[in-house]
């Protein structure tokens, strides 16, 4: 992995690497700032195969240490900034994380959480440590201050005689730079990261060197992003699969970085697109739909976006007209991925056929099958429902600590994406919904997502999803929670009502037995809806009604 960084500094010295708040840190300067920050960590006696744990959103300081630590051969585990205590105690004592680096504006939220797991002193750094004059003094006075008074936050976030390193004294007293080790990139990890837990206690994928330089290379050539010439939105967090690989298709084609730490501040997004120019953008279908809406979009220079790629959730056909107008005809398509893998296995083709609701053609290397869901050595023909199964060189090493879980995910060299989707006779590919989130309605399988695309055709709602609850004559039955578009306003039942309208797509028994309207549904950090989440609150709710009962 540290070899992608090192080839693009040797061969383009001075090309910006980051652009970060008006300052441009060049490729040779995050070369040289990369081997600092190794001899740094092996300072706190990192080395090969230690684990060290990034609490940071999208900032130059995550990928110095990104890249640092593979460059030991130590293993990079990403944190969600938004965790609780709780989440956040697990995982830094599963992963057995050595070292940790947080961001100041984050050690008082796990300050107690650190010291609990023994990781005292942890390094410290600041938003503005890279930031040139005037910036540097202004931004953590005017705008980080008064997001930690909002939050009932203290100010400052790391009070006096906290056992802390800071980041720029840790760095200026590193000692001399240690040889990059020589790491077997088949084998061994380059880091962790850490499922959702939506199927319960979240587990570690290993992904190796080769897992993620393959996938870089994959990504790379399928949306032909080209070499020294591109700039990249960096609106996804770097702990999540799907950003990280953006940040390393950057590296590996010497592209421009524009880190974002913040994706949900919509007018930063679109100020630095508009003043650093990315050539491609990806996000999740929310990102875009946000975007489009923004009155900044016909006000901003938008122009310089060519391609996007959309993960995460299925890409509504008009969200990317309307993104291809705002940008004067940047493509917008819908891939595919998971954390088990790298994370990207499918996309839409920028050039040539892209199919509405598919999530398009394998990456390169990459081969994929839809299995029997009662019997997986079965492979099924094309438009047949089943399991989607892939093979490549992105697939992971496995679960952390967790051989019998990684043995049912992959089998004879297949891993099982619990995703039931079809193949087209073009071998297009399209995702019908979870396995484990299927819905047995009186025998009949009911999948979410095709509720759920029902019910976002109706003209009043924004969002939808689906779950399913305990009916005792059914055994299962079809609950919708969803988000009315601002300004509206409607019942359950005339939703409901609207549903069972056979020309609105849904047989009888996918029809929603009860409906509930919400100001918001729980969502991850890049905007995925967690049906989980709706499932536990469900399970709540019903627990308590039999105990009044």
């Amino acid at each position: 992995m540290f070899g992608m960084l090192e080839a693009s500094a040797r061969k383009y010295p001075r090309a910006p690497a980051i652009a970060w708040f008006g300052r441009k840190l060049t490729f040779s300067e995050l070369f040289a700032e990369t081997e600092r920050c190794s001899a740094a960590l092996a300072g706190l006696g990192v080395g090969r195969g230690d684990r060290v744990a990034l609490v940071m959103p999208n900032c130059p300081q995550y990928l110095i240490a990104y890249y640092a630590t593979m460059r030991l051969g130590a293993i990079v585990v990403g944190n969600n900034p938004l965790y609780t205590k709780r989440e956040m105690e697990f995982q830094l004592r599963d992963s057995g994380a050595k070292v940790a680096i947080v961001l100041d504006l984050l050690h008082h939220d796990f300050a107690d959480v650190f010291k609990t797991v023994g990781l005292e002193p942890v390094v410290v750094a600041r938003l503005n440590d890279y930031m040139s004059f005037p910036k540097r003094q202004l931004a953590p006075i005017v705008k980080f201050r008064k997001t930690q008074r909002s939050q009932g936050k203290p100010w400052p976030p790391v009070p006096k005689g906290a056992r802390v390193l800071w980041w720029e004294a840790w760095m200026n007293a590193a000692g001399a730079v240690p040889l990059a080790a020589q790491v077997d990139p088949e084998t061994e990890p380059a880091g962790f990261i850490y499922t959702g837990g939506t199927t319960g206690v979240s587990k570690g994928a290993m992904l190796s060197h080769r897992n993620l330089v393959a996938n870089a290379m994959q990504g790379a050539s399928y949306l032909s992003i080209g070499e020294g010439n591109e700039a990249l939105l960096g609106s996804l967090p770097f702990f999540h699969s799907f950003g990280m690989l953006v940040m390393n298709v950057a590296i590996l084609r010497a592209g421009k970085l524009i880190p974002i730490p913040n994706p949900r501040d919509l007018h930063l997004v679109m100020e630095e697109i508009d003043k650093e120019k990315p050539t491609f953008v990806p996000g999740v279908p929310r990102f875009f739909a946000a975007l489009n809406e923004s009155p900044l979009a016909t006000k901003l220079d938008l122009r310089s976006v060519t391609a996007s790629i959309s993960g995460a959730a299925p890409l509504p056909a008009a969200v990317a007209e309307k993104f291809a107008q705002i940008t004067h005809g940047a493509v917008l398509v819908e891939g595919y991925g998971l954390t088990e893998a790298s994370p990207v296995t499918h996309a839409n083709p920028l050039k040539g056929v892209r199919k509405v609701g598919s999530i398009g053609l394998p990456m390169p290397d990459t081969d994929c099958r839809i299995v029997d869901l009662d019997d997986p050595d079965r492979e099924l023909a094309a438009g047949e429902r089943g399991e989607l199964c892939v093979k490549g060189p992105q697939v992971m090493l496995g679960y952390w600590n967790r051989p019998e879980e990684t043995a049912l995910s992959i089998r004879n060299g297949w891993l099982h994406t619990g995703d039931v989707a079809t193949m087209d006779e073009d071998g297009y590919f399209r995702i019908v919904d979870r396995l484990k989130e299927m819905i047995i309605v009186s025998g009949f399988n009911v999948y979410p997502n095709e509720v759920e695309d029902a019910l976002y055709r109706h003209p009043k709602v924004v969002k939808a999803a689906v779950i399913g609850i305990p009916d005792e004559r059914t055994g299962e039955a079809v609950k919708a929670f969803v988000v009315l578009k601002e300004g509206e306003h409607a019942t359950p039942q005339e939703i409901l009502d609207w549903a069972r309208d056979p020309g609105n797509g849904l047989s009888a028994y996918r029809v929603p037995k009860q409906l509930e309207i919400r100001e918001s549904l729980p969502e991850t950090m890049i905007g995925k809806v967690l049906r989980r989440v709706l499932m536990e609150e469900e399970r709540r709710r019903a627990s308590a009604t039999s105990a009044r009962g």
